[in-house]
């Protein structure tokens, strides 16, 4: 009854020294299969026993949350919470902690690398050039360009930050209007539907609708600029993938650069496939200090809750 569950792929794919802090108080650790998301078979037959986990994104369902008749708290290693039963918790008193802001520079950066690439056609070039071809597609510069950063908090406040340095006129939207410290002449506030309908650009750094329906489905893109690029490093089902396919076949929307797929690895490349979608790999946290912030966060929330049970256990 003194085990720590750890599930991210960051931390599965190979040994991180700082889940040496949890073995030195005495607590045994576990993992899931390496570098691959769990099943919720897998989380099922590894949670008894466990008081805490260190976990990623994969989904966990009320049934996990029932098998883990040990477990005390949950420890995010990223900021996002909706892949959790939050009621199910609740009920057990199971407390959940996040790693703020840890991985935000990290999401940032690939976020305005994926508008870069986009609007410079970076893969079609490349892809071009390994086959024999000499592919020249006429690009589109960044500055001056309107891009709505949907979602404003510590992942969007850094793109806002980013792409207003760099000269893009930025709409920025989100419910809370947090202080960004940053000029007001430097970007402004607008409601998402204004924001979205303005915007040559639209990147995604928000949590899903409390309804759960995507933001962009096929009605809300038939309002936005022909030709709009889509950036999301957020979540999938911020956007219809139907939709999306749609608008690209139609030209309503010049390109689709994403992080994040409704399943993943996607099993349907139909998406991902199409000559102008761009498509990573969840890699949007996934450097050497984004890594390093967010797991050293996710322990201190460990420690701080089952520090001492480890030591009563040892003692």
């Amino acid at each position: 009854m003194n085990r720590i569950l750890i599930t991210p792929r960051s931390l599965t794919s190979g040994p991180h020294p700082q889940i040496d802090r949890l073995r030195d108080v005495g607590f045994e650790i576990i993992t899931s299969t390496p570098n691959a998301l769990p099943s919720e078979a897998e989380l099922i037959s590894l949670l008894p026993g466990c008081v805490g986990w260190l976990a990623g994104i994969e989904p966990v369902s009320p049934q996990v949350i029932a098998a883990a008749r040990d477990l005390r708290i949950i420890s995010r290693n990223g900021t996002g919470i909706d892949n959790l039963p939050l009621d199910d918790l609740r009920k057990r008193n199971i407390a959940v902690a996040t790693a703020g802001g840890a991985n935000a520079g990290g999401v940032a950066e690939l976020a305005v690398a994926l508008i870069f690439s986009a609007l410079r056609h970076v893969p079609a070039a490349d892809a071009g050039i390994k086959q024999g071809g000499w592919p020249r597609r006429r690009g589109r510069e960044l500055r001056g360009r309107h891009v709505a950063v949907i979602g404003c908090g510590a992942i969007g406040g850094e793109v806002v930050r980013m792409l207003s340095a760099l000269g893009a006129r930025v709409l920025a939207y989100d419910p809370a209007q947090p202080d960004l410290r940053i000029g007001a002449d430097r970007f402004t506030w607008m409601d998402l539907g204004t924001a979205l309908r303005e915007a040559d650009i639209i990147t995604f750094h928000c949590p899903l609708q409390k309804t759960g329906k995507p933001i962009l489905d096929a009605a809300t893109i038939a309002t936005l600029r022909p030709g709009v690029l889509i950036v999301n490093t957020a979540r999938a089902a911020l956007v219809d993938e139907g939709a999306i396919l749609a608008g690209l076949n139609s030209g309503a929307i010049e390109s689709y650069a994403t992080d994040v797929f409704d399943e993943e690895p996607p099993k349907d490349l139909t998406l991902a496939r199409h000559p102008r979608v761009i498509a990573t790999s969840h890699i949007g946290g996934f450097t050497d200090e984004s890594v390093e912030r967010a797991t050293s966060v996710a322990i201190d929330h460990l420690l701080a809750a089952l520090r001492p049970m480890a030591k009563a256990h040892v003692g």
